[in-house]
């Protein structure tokens, strides 16, 4: 009866150790969330405060992004990163649903070598790069115009999307290959049976390489601002942003710098929540693989 009582105790102070932990872990992820919502509803201007909770709320700082007349407009921001990031979506996930294809269903001479290839590229951050990338765009002409620095951009995040292709490998490969052998008895050709039997059983992955691909663009900004550098009028949101910040503008734009932050959540926010149970069997269909 006492070693069962002790076992129980022991159980409990672990157990209540460990929710602890969580719990501030959880509290620590969350302040800063909830400190970015409270001061884009701060009717108080300028920057640094001495309180967390508002004095006054507003809605002022939310209206006054989509009102600015000045060479900061968020509205602009906003379509031009949205034009980028989904035409990067979809390219992108054209190409790793293809490469991921390949790799799980053909069977070619170097197959192996290249699927080792891309695991060490894809140890190496992509901003390694960047410089060279940024003198190839210029010595081909992208950089001359404003349109063709977010034709620029879409090429710089989709071009090499193909190299992340193990996680779509894995889920293909739980897919049986009688049921692509039974379509090509049948006279169906390997683009066949890509489009029409592989892609629509392969919802899941669909939606996590969208959302991933999605993500990229909507956040980035060590390249957007390389390739756009000070051409304001054709930023994206997490460069437009950033320039709130600035000295000259950061006591007027400092609040609506955190309303422009909630509002570039919302679009990532309502796509992971349509998206999230093939997000999971997209995941796990993935590691069985």
């Amino acid at each position: 009866m006492k070693k069962k009582t002790s076992v129980t105790v022991r159980q409990f102070v672990s157990n209540s150790i460990v929710h602890v932990f969580l719990s501030v872990l959880g509290l620590v992820w969350v302040l800063p969330i909830f400190f970015v919502i409270l001061t884009s509803f701060r009717k108080e201007g300028g920057t640094y405060k001495s309180y967390i909770l508002p004095r006054g709320y507003t809605l002022d700082n939310y209206k006054n992004l989509f009102s600015q007349t000045n060479s900061l407009t968020f509205s602009r921001w906003f379509t031009n990163t949205l034009i980028v990031a989904i035409f990067t979506c979809l390219l992108s996930a054209f190409f790793v649903l293809s490469v991921s294809y390949a790799m799980s269903r053909l069977r070619f001479k170097l197959r192996k070598k290249y699927m080792r290839i891309a695991m060490i590229l894809g140890m190496f951050p992509g901003f390694m790069s960047m410089i060279a990338v940024y003198y190839i765009l210029k010595g081909l002409g992208f950089l001359e115009a404003g349109p063709l620095k977010l034709v620029a951009l879409v090429m710089v995040y989709s071009g090499g999307a193909g190299l992340g292709f193990y996680i779509a490998k894995g889920f293909f490969d739980t897919i049986p290959k009688t049921i692509d052998e039974a379509a090509f008895i049948d006279g169906a050709t390997k683009w066949d049976v890509f489009c029409k039997i592989t892609i629509p059983l392969s919802k899941p992955i669909i939606a996590i390489t969208l959302l991933t691909s999605f993500m990229g663009p909507w956040i980035d900004y060590i390249f957007a601002k390389v390739i756009l550098g000070q051409d304001r009028k054709y930023y994206t949101i997490a460069i437009g942003l950033w320039s709130m910040l600035e000295k000259e503008f950061i006591e007027y734009y400092y609040t609506q710098f955190f309303a422009g932050c909630v509002l570039i959540s919302i679009p990532i926010a309502i796509i992971f929540l349509i998206t999230q149970r093939f997000y999971v069997e997209g995941v796990s269909g993935a590691v069985k693989g």
